[in-house]
């Protein structure tokens, strides 16, 4: 059978998607190439979030198609930019986020030398589907497609669209299935995953089932939105007393002043924002906080930045991912007056990413002595290994246990976005 080499790009729902393609061709009795060089089809799935990774995923598929051999361009960049894909790749198949379902057709007609272009399809249940992980302690658990938003600056919207939650039946079942194949840790992932609501199941009942689940394991929830976790905070607070849950919330701000929110079209203000985390943080002390923050974007003041900087000083995130403004085509935020300079974009995200730099040494230092258990999850440097604490702290630790156990560590120093351990 031929060999096929899979790559993915971006978020981790791109990542699932990569997962069950693999799997989906693998079941079909095609090889997983480890290299494009020794395929005999490629397929890209893409991300378009940012100008530069659209940039980087352009250059690769030149690359790809220059060499030759048939490729699939899937994920994000066929349904969104189908024109720019078709310029750069003519003979290229397409396949969208929500025909991934279709992969083993498209592999199947482009080895023939054919050309498909599957773009069109509607949101499907990315549940109890093979799936060759990339890591495989970690499993993925898609809970829905698309989001409820409309922000003025994004452009995922046009390849993920509007909202459609899985079944939680088959979210839960899919988790289980996992478990018993050794996944130790568990991924809520969504663009939005408060927005979750599936015949009356929202994010907090959905979590309960999931933790209900026998074996050992932890769940870390995906990005969500402060408008859609509000409406149903005390409950959502509560499902986290679970041991098995990471004290951790993924809540992007993407601007610490309101006007500005406004003019992106987010649903909430800074006070709600603040509100969620401190109603949080009084239930969860040691929550681990990520957040995002844009920069640059068109008509953001000098005063207004500000804004951001004293906002993520207040809340001293534990992960934050810093964006300079990049118009994407298609959105209402290319068109916007009072487009910022480059280097004046690359200036605040430098003063921004230096604050928070030392915000983070900061923080860490504070959990010198603590001691407490880890899931050991992945290889680190220098022969470390790296496991995760009740808060999805990042622990570097040298230990021969191995990966997918326990172990118990003091903290002994921090790094930017990180902490040293030894075997206590």
């Amino acid at each position: 059978m031929p060999k096929i080499y899979v790559r993915s790009y971006g978020c981790s729902a791109n990542t699932a998607d990569a997962e069950i393609a693999k799997g989906l061709l693998q079941e079909k009795g095609y090889r997983l190439a480890q290299t494009p060089e020794n395929s005999d089809l490629n397929i890209l799935l893409t991300c378009i979030v940012k100008t530069p990774t659209e940039r980087k995923i352009t250059k690769r598929i030149k690359r790809l198609y220059e060499s030759g051999k048939p490729l699939i361009v899937a994920g994000c960049m066929p349904k969104a930019m189908q024109s720019h894909v078709e310029e750069i790749a003519p003979r290229a198949s397409l396949v969208g986020p929500d025909d991934i379902e279709h992969i083993v057709e498209a592999a199947e007609k482009t080895l023939r030398g054919g050309k498909v272009v599957y773009v069109d399809g509607e949101p499907t249940e990315r549940t109890c589907l093979p799936r060759v992980r990339a890591n495989e302690l970690v499993h993925i658990a898609p809970i829905c497609s698309g989001c409820l938003g409309n922000c003025s600056y994004c452009i995922v919207k046009y390849a993920r669209g509007r909202l459609c939650s899985f079944p939680a039946e088959k979210i839960v079942d899919d988790v289980r299935k996992a478990v018993a194949d050794g996944c130790r840790e568990v991924w809520v992932t969504a663009e939005d995953t408060a927005a979750y609501d599936h015949e009356g199941t929202t994010l907090p009942m959905l979590l309960d089932e999931i933790t209900g689940v026998e074996g050992e394991f932890r769940v870390r929830v995906g990005m969500m939105t402060p408008n859609s976790a509000l409406p149903f905070l005390d409950e959502l607070i509560e499902s986290y007393r679970n041991e098995k849950m990471y004290k951790f919330l993924h809540v992007p701000v993407q601007s610490g002043n309101d006007q500005v929110l406004g003019k992106m079209r987010r649903r909430y203000t800074v006070e709600e924002f603040r509100e969620l985390v401190t109603r949080f943080r009084a239930v969860h002390r040691y929550l681990g906080v990520s957040t995002d923050i844009i920069c640059g974007f068109p008509g953001e003041t000098e005063e207004q930045f500000q804004d951001s900087l004293d906002l993520i000083r207040w809340l001293s995130p534990d992960v934050l991912n810093i964006s300079r403004f990049w118009e994407r085509p298609g959105t209402e935020a290319a068109e916007m007056p009072g487009r910022l300079h480059g280097r004046e974009t690359k200036a605040r995200s430098r003063r921004l990413t230096k604050m928070w730099k030392e915000l983070s040494v900061e923080t860490g230092m504070s959990w010198i002595g603590w001691e407490g258990e880890i899931l050991l999850d992945e290889f680190g440097r220098d022969g470390s290994k790296v496991g995760r604490n009740f808060a999805y702290k990042a622990v570097a630790v040298h230990t021969d246990t191995e990966l997918g156990e326990f172990v118990k560590v003091r903290v002994t120093g921090a790094g930017v976005g990180f902490l040293e351990a030894e075997i206590a």
